[in-house]
């Protein structure tokens, strides 16, 4: 889901960060609110001023989402689900869960704190917009709290939507979860009704483009691939989970991977492993001991000049947690490692020697061949 991300600080020992595509709604909602919202909500102030409102109230909407995934983060401990932060990104953000709750009653409640919190929220500000009105405030000020008030109370109207992954979806799915006792049937169904939403929001998109209102037609649009795509990833994050979870890397390595000696040149090396095997990664051996791996982006760092002279064992790897992986880890985590550190190929290591080879093939093949067997609804 994410790309790039950047710690900002640690909130009662859940790391904040920031994904660089919130930069891009940060941008879009201080320019839509000094040159559209304030200027037509409230005219003839200086054009300084709506700037100053602009970045105040995008400000005040971070703060608020930070406070929305706060809560989430909050409730998910208290029913020990664990958590792995909170993540701004381009159409808001989300607490990284670890795993998924526990039970519908988890769920549920970890899924409504996000709505009411925004609501409670809204009132807040609005509460202060009121009092700023009695009191004589200034136009700016009671301008950025009406927005915020405003925009909490449309944040918590749009994640109650039944559309998961939304908050309203997880509240939809955890009812169904309830009834059924089945978390894949009602993941599958809150997933369909996810996607059926986002498929509603690219026609309206469509439509609001056709009609005139281009940037909203737009964000319409947008918003609607990602939800559409975000319920079914869901889906299948839930499929692969139930069908890996508890299953050692032991159970899917390839117990006689394809080796080199370090003493192999690089020119060998391409002519006789990685054009024949059409591998990215290979250990590489001295004599019985693993000494580390060799990867095809290594091999391209090196100088076409200098591939019949220089050997392996110059350009190896040392053996660390980003390549090695121990046999007893379970399939999850090492699908999670692969997907953390871009790697498809881990080396599976016990004791310092090398016992086998595990790829996400290997993973995603066995959770083929699972859900197609054994998994029912």
């Amino acid at each position: 889901m994410f790309g790039s991300r950047m710690k900002l600080f640690t909130l009662s020992g859940f790391e904040v960060k920031i994904d660089l595509s919130w930069l891009v709604i940060a941008v879009l909602v201080t320019w839509s609110l000094a040159k559209g919202a304030f200027p037509y909500w409230y005219p003839h102030l200086p054009s300084a001023t709506y700037w100053i409102m602009g970045v105040v109230g995008a400000l005040g909407l971070f703060v608020s989402i930070i406070a929305h995934e706060f809560c989430h983060s909050l409730v998910a401990r208290k029913f020990g689900m664990p958590m792995k932060g909170i993540t701004l990104f381009i159409f808001g953000g989300v607490a990284e869960m670890g795993d998924e709750p526990p039970t519908a009653r988890a769920e549920f409640w970890m899924a409504i704190v996000g709505p009411l919190s925004s609501l409670a929220i809204g009132a807040v500000f609005y509460l202060i917009y009121r009092g700023g009105e009695a009191g004589g405030w200034n136009t700016p000020v009671n301008a950025v709290t009406y927005y915020l008030c405003y925009i909490n109370f449309i944040l918590a109207a749009f994640n109650l939507l039944p559309a998961f992954p939304l908050d309203g979806g997880r509240v939809l799915r955890s009812i169904l979860w309830g009834a059924k006792d089945n978390l894949r049937w009602a993941t599958r169904v809150s997933s369909t009704i996810g996607a059926a939403f986002g498929i509603g929001l690219i026609i309206l998109g469509v439509l609001q483009f056709v009609g005139g209102n281009v940037i909203g037609g737009v964000w319409m649009f947008l918003i609607g691939i990602f939800l559409r795509n975000a319920a079914q990833m869901s889906y299948q994050q839930l499929l692969v989970r139930k069908a890996l979870e508890g299953e050692p890397v032991r159970r899917f390595m390839n117990a006689h991977p394809v080796t080199v000696p370090d003493s192999l040149t690089v020119a060998k090396l391409v002519e006789d492993y990685i054009y024949k095997y059409h591998y990215k990664m290979f250990p590489v051996m001295a004599g019985e001991k693993l000494l580390g791996c060799i990867t095809t982006r290594q091999v391209k760092d090196i100088p076409r000049e200098a591939w019949d002279r220089e050997t392996i064992r110059d350009a190896v790897s040392p053996c660390s947690e980003e390549n090695t992986i121990p046999p007893s880890t379970d399939a999850i985590k090492a699908l999670a490692m692969m997907n953390q550190t871009g790697v498809s190929r881990f080396m599976v290591v016990e004791n310092g020697r090398l016992v086998g080879l595990v790829t996400l093939k290997d993973l995603l093949d066995f959770f083929s061949l699972k859900v197609e067997l054994e998994e029912q609804d």
